[in-house]
């Protein structure tokens, strides 16, 4: 396996306008792995630390303490290492850091870091990341999950839940899921559109009407999965 020859970071903005940390990892041979790791609108109190400058800038959340920290002290650890031994790498990092929650290196940048690895990894195994990280054969699509009603941090309105998720259940395969789901989801909006509510949509794609109560919400998406003539 070819070892890791550069690690280059750089701060990007996210779909959301800020920014956040994109990596890359180049190989001796050349292959660039590249991973960037927005985060969510909202963080639970045990998650790893997102290293961020607190400063002017970007309102406090620019990423170049994280940035410095991948073309510092990372990339001094890592170069010349086999890329192919992901637990090698993301061990060394941890131990690099030294703190429970990856508070002084940033999760931000070890992450980026760890995916750039697995992506230029599986580049140059000539898979697909799904299969290099699982196996060849070892691997089955999963349910898929859809967030149809956003409330919470991710949308402006009275609900107190982040997400409504929906899933398809009894499915013989991915596509047919996805389908089933989005026929729900379009159900939805026309349902919510008869209201006389707002079909705009939350931070995580799901439409944000200002329902009363959360089980409004739930009501709702029943009968949309019924109006999609999916409910038994």
């Amino acid at each position: 396996m070819t070892s890791i020859r550069n690690i280059i970071s750089r701060q990007i903005l996210d779909s959301r306008g800020y920014p956040t940390v994109e990596t890359d990892v180049i190989l001796d041979n050349g292959i660039i792995g590249r991973a960037s790791v927005p985060s969510g609108a909202s963080t639970g109190k045990h998650e790893s630390y997102e290293l961020r400058d607190n400063k002017k800038d970007y309102y406090g959340k620019s990423v170049l303490k994280a940035v410095a920290n991948v073309n510092g002290e990372i990339f001094d650890a890592l170069t010349g290492i086999d890329a192919s031994d992901q637990s090698f790498i993301d061990n060394t990092m941890i131990e690099l850091d030294g703190t429970v929650n990856k508070r002084r290196l940033g999760a931000n940048a070890i992450l980026s870091v760890s995916l750039a690895v697995a992506q230029a990894s599986a580049q140059y195994y000539k898979l697909p990341l799904f299969k290099y990280l699982g196996g060849k054969t070892n691997y089955k699509m999963p349910t898929p999950m859809f967030n149809v009603i956003n409330g919470g941090a991710h949308a402006n309105n009275k609900l107190s839940f982040q997400e409504f998720m929906i899933i398809p259940v009894k499915i013989n395969s991915f596509s047919e899921g996805l389908r089933k789901s989005a026929e729900v989801f379009h159900c939805l909006k026309s349902i919510i559109n008869d209201k006389g509510l707002s079909t705009s949509v939350g931070d995580e794609g799901g439409f944000a009407p200002n329902l009363n109560s959360e089980s409004d919400a739930l009501d709702i998406i029943s009968m949309a999965i019924k109006k999609a003539n999916y409910k038994e």
